[in-house]
């Protein structure tokens, strides 16, 4: 298994008959009045042509609001392709030396960044500086320190900085935060985030931390970390954190390999968390409460998320989770639509601040306190 991707994808495998219901789902979906809709529709370029990016630009053939028009790439073979896959047309497209220049293209609105985590940081102020909206994958950055500054430079830019949350729109994740704001639950008391895999290839880009910044944390952990708070629905305000190693060479210094975390919030609910690149299938979030509970596993792969409550089995419909963040990213940017959960740079950086904390726990016992 080569990435969280990978991993993400092969959790949802044995529902396979899923996706042909999806299809045919969408397909009617496209067959019936919505594909009249004339609204603003938001022109993106991708920067990044990996294998997310494909996902995304894939997922986008069956957005409304948001459409696929230009490029950004340092394997001209890669613009090749896409370029005759998606019918981009060859002005919209740009290296990493002169994409700079979209400034003075009009026909493009935003930039997705899908590139790897240490790259983030300049990408995403240079994006901003030529004018253009950005949505960067997440972790946004490689510490809260380079957050602040992509958010700034966005901020004074007068563009608008969106990260990859892509479950703050999926249905069943919302229907368990709305239970929980309706009461079903009562008082949070807890909430278990099991977030990762075996890694593969101990070359990729996820194994160097001079790219990735870290280790699984970097990459899967973020996920718990973050559904931690919008399942609770506060900030934490410390963290504990232990570190496991197994192999030290596959996981040289600075990529961490499985690390246990404890979160504690002002309501009194406690989190235990656990990262890892050296155990299949952790894929699950739990959160019990005084008057019920719900989980889900799988909890943040592509889908379909499966879950229940007290209240019984959670039966939203899935739709790909890529069309429906572009959707309703698009909306975001273009009608100033809010976002269920927040998917902007201020909620990135507490994510970021957390993984600060965490690595400064693990190298120091005891509770390091948190300000978000």
């Amino acid at each position: 298994m080569n990435s969280r991707r990978d991993f993400l994808q092969r959790v949802a495998a044995p529902l396979i008959a899923w996706p042909f219901l999806t299809g045919r789902a969408q397909a009617a979906e496209r067959a019936s009045g919505d594909v009249s809709y004339e609204g603003p529709v938001l022109r993106v370029a991708i920067m990044g042509l990996g294998g997310y990016g494909t996902m995304v630009a894939e997922a986008m053939k069956d957005c409304r609001k948001a459409k696929l028009v230009g490029l950004i790439s340092g394997t001209p073979s890669k613009i090749t392709d896409w370029r005759a896959r998606y019918h981009i047309d060859a002005k919209n497209c740009y290296n990493y030396e002169n994409f700079d220049q979209i400034r003075h293209n009009p026909d493009i609105d935003a930039v997705y960044v899908i590139t790897p985590n240490a790259l983030h940081h300049d990408e995403v102020i240079r994006v901003a500086r030529a004018g253009k909206h950005v949505i960067c994958e997440k972790p946004m950055a490689l510490n809260a320190r380079e957050g602040q500054e992509m958010i700034d430079a966005c901020r004074q830019a007068g563009v608008k900085l969106l990260v990859g949350y892509r479950m703050h729109f999926e249905p069943k994740t919302l229907e368990i935060i709305r239970q929980r704001k309706a009461g079903a639950f009562g008082k949070v008391l807890f909430f278990q985030g099991l977030s990762g895999f075996r890694i593969g290839d101990p070359n990729q880009w996820r194994l160097n931390p001079a790219l990735a910044g870290g280790g699984a944390m970097m990459d899967i952990g973020i996920y718990s970390i973050n559904a931690s708070r919008y399942m609770i629905g506060e900030d934490p305000i410390w963290v504990t954190a232990q570190e496991t190693k197994t192999d030290p060479v596959k996981f040289r210094e600075g990529v961490d390999e499985t690390i246990q975390f404890q979160l504690g919030f002002p309501g009194g609910a406690v989190a235990s968390c656990l990262s890892t690149y050296s155990m299949n299938d952790m894929d699950k979030i739990f959160l019990e409460g005084e008057k019920g509970f719900a989980e889900l596993h799988p909890a943040t792969a592509y889908g379909p998320i499966m879950g229940r409550t007290s209240l019984g089995e959670l039966t939203q419909p899935h739709r790909t989770h890529q069309t429906v963040q572009m959707e309703e990213m698009a909306a975001i940017l273009l009608e100033g639509k809010k976002a269920p959960v927040p998917v902007d740079g201020e909620e990135a950086l507490k994510d970021l601040k957390i993984i600060d904390a965490i690595y400064a726990a693990v190298k120091a016992p005891g509770k390091i306190a948190l300000s978000l």
